[in-house]
C-alpha cells in the first residue's frame, strides 16, 4: 500500500493492511519524522463494527447508577425449568449461574452478575428472558459482547448458545426441572 506523509508528501510504502481488523494505519515518516494516520478503503459489500465510545468519553460517565428501561410485561422466566449460564472460559471458568429473574445485567462488581473479568465493564449486558428464549443486549460496553465473534448490540439466545464478554465465554442453556 502506498501512502504520502500530509506533513511534507513523501511517499512511504506500507505492509499491507487488513481493513477488517484495521480500519486504519499509523506510521512514522522517515524523512521529516511526523506521524500520519491513514484511513483504509473498505468495500461497499464488507461488514462494518461500530464501537461505542469508551466509558470515560460518553456524556454519562459520571454517573456509576445504571439506567435501564422500563421492563416490558412480556418477560418471564420458564414455567417448567431454569437457565442456566456457564462461564466456559475466562477468569471466572467454571462458575455456574441459575437466573432467578427474568432481567439480569453481568458485569463487575455491582452487576447482578458480577464476574471477576478486568476486560468487561461494571454494566456489560442485559439478559432478558423470553419464555425459552433469552434476548442478549450490549449496555454501551467499552470492550464489546460478542455471539457467533461478530460485535453485537443485540442478539437472541437459544438453549446452547455461547456469547463472549471480555476473556469470558458465557454458554446459555435450558434445563428442565
Amino acid at each position: 500500500m502506498q501512502a504520502k506523509c500530509v506533513h511534507c508528501g513523501t511517499e512511504h510504502k506500507l505492509a499491507d493492511a487488513d481493513p477488517a481488523v484495521h480500519p486504519k494505519v499509523q506510521f512514522r515518516c522517515s524523512k521529516c519524522g511526523n506521524t500520519t494516520v491513514v484511513e483504509l478503503q473498505r468495500r461497499p459489500d464488507q461488514t462494518v463494527v461500530i464501537s461505542p465510545l469508551p466509558s470515560f468519553a460518553r456524556a454519562d460517565s459520571s454517573s456509576s447508577n445504571l439506567r435501564l428501561p422500563p421492563a416490558d410485561d412480556g418477560l418471564k422466566l420458564p414455567a417448567t425449568g431454569v437457565f442456566v449460564l456457564a462461564i466456559t472460559s475466562g477468569p471466572a471458568s467454571g462458575e455456574v449461574f441459575r437466573l432467578s429473574q427474568p432481567r439480569v445485567v453481568i458485569g463487575r462488581q455491582g452487576a447482578d452478575i458480577p464476574l471477576n473479568d478486568p476486560e468487561i465493564s461494571r454494566h456489560h449486558c442485559l439478559l432478558e428472558v423470553r419464555d425459552k428464549f433469552i434476548n442478549l443486549k450490549d449496555l454501551n460496553s467499552t470492550n464489546g459482547t460478542f455471539f457467533d465473534e461478530e460485535r453485537v448490540r443485540a442478539a437472541m439466545l437459544q438453549d446452547g448458545s455461547e456469547f463472549r464478554i471480555g476473556e469470558s465465554r458465557i454458554r446459555v442453556s435450558f434445563q428442565k426441572n
